[in-house]
């Protein structure tokens, strides 16, 4: 079976800054069970977490 990948927010496409709250955010629409999971179990691993490096793609491409 695939792993699935995992990084940190700061990595991840989704993980974008919002001009009205002034920070950063996850902009994935998951539900207060996700959200919950996701922020209380470190051993949790984001289905949503897609690596925002351009040039790691690319590289895989070629």
């Amino acid at each position: 079976m695939k792993e699935k990948q995992t990084g940190s927010c700061e990595s991840c496409t989704y993980y974008i800054y919002d001009d009205e709250y002034e920070s950063y955010l996850c902009d994935v629409s998951m539900d207060e069970d996700e959200y919950m999971r996701l922020v209380s179990d470190t051993h949790y691993q984001c289905p949503y977490y897609r690596n925002g490096n351009e040039y790691a793609v690319v590289r895989k491409q070629m």
